[in-house]
């Protein structure tokens, strides 16, 4: 019994220690791997201050590295998007348009120091770390929150979510100026990060809205706009993580065209 003791305890001392985490970037060219401590010793780290960061909502600092050093606008799919894959399954579609301006929002990676680890989420027990894309001035830009992607372990290069997921698009019928053709903007960038509809989108936090039924089916309308502008004030879970979504972030008329969406969507199920 002892021998075996010594014997696991021994191979335990051989194991090499933990290695940094790593942040695989596939764009435009061979795959490519960065540490914290590659990409924080790169010459164009710089010191930033977000003043209301998305995630922590309140002033950060961080050392970052300008998103377009790391992924030229360029080599994305004409119409095509960034997409940032978290290791909790949440996946960001940012529209390459977006890295591509010369002008208005500045996107920016934020590395977490090995050594200077950044505070907890509010209400998680984790930190935003170590890759965390973050905005200079996003009001130029009308970033949403979601397109703060955190705790980002891949960023690759992808057709727009429409391409990919036809069964995603509205019926092709509908007035230029329905509301749900708005709401299907708001949905790609607001809900499909952690939500699939028919079968479409690369995340797996949050359920399938519209298999096997839409909320607009299940939830009265004052009750789902409820919940999408505050969900705990509807219904508590265990492990809860649908953020709520303050008027700043999605103001009520474009609420009102999410559910129009969301309604239209309900009579076009993908088999």
């Amino acid at each position: 019994m002892i021998a075996r003791v010594l014997a696991v305890l021994l191979t335990l001392l051989a194991l090499p220690a933990s290695a940094e985490p790593a942040l695989t970037v596939a764009v435009g060219g061979p795959e490519r791997v960065y540490t914290p401590s590659a990409l924080l010793a790169r010459p164009d780290a710089v010191t930033i201050a977000v003043p209301k960061d998305a995630s922590y909502g309140r002033a950060m600092t961080y050392r970052a590295v300008p998103l377009r050093a790391l992924v030229a606008a360029d080599a994305l799919p004409r119409d095509g998007v960034l997409e940032a894959v978290a290791s909790d399954g949440f996946v960001a579609h940012l529209p390459g348009a977006l890295l591509a301006q010369t002008a208005g929002a500045e996107p920016y990676l934020a590395v977490e120091p090995p050594d200077a680890p950044w505070p907890p989420l509010p209400g998680k027990g984790v930190s935003a770390g170590p890759f965390y894309v973050v905005w200079l001035k996003p009001e130029a830009s009308g970033i949403s929150s979601e397109q703060w992607p955190y705790q980002v372990a891949r960023l690759l290069s992808a057709d727009s979510p429409l391409a990919r997921w036809p069964a995603l698009g509205v019926a092709e019928t509908l007035p230029a100026d329905d509301p749900a053709r708005v709401g299907q903007a708001l949905f790609l960038t607001n809900c499909l990060p952690c939500h699939t509809l028919n079968g479409g989108g690369g995340a797996n936090v949050g359920p399938d809205l519209n298999r096997p039924m839409n909320p607009t089916e299940y939830l009265k309308p004052e009750a789902l706009t409820k919940l999408i502008r505050d969900p705990a004030s509807v219904r508590s879970w265990p492990e809860q993580r649908m953020p709520a979504f303050a008027e700043a972030a999605l103001s009520d008329a474009d609420l009102d065209r999410l559910v129009a969406y969301l309604q239209h969507m309900a009579g076009r199920k993908a088999k």
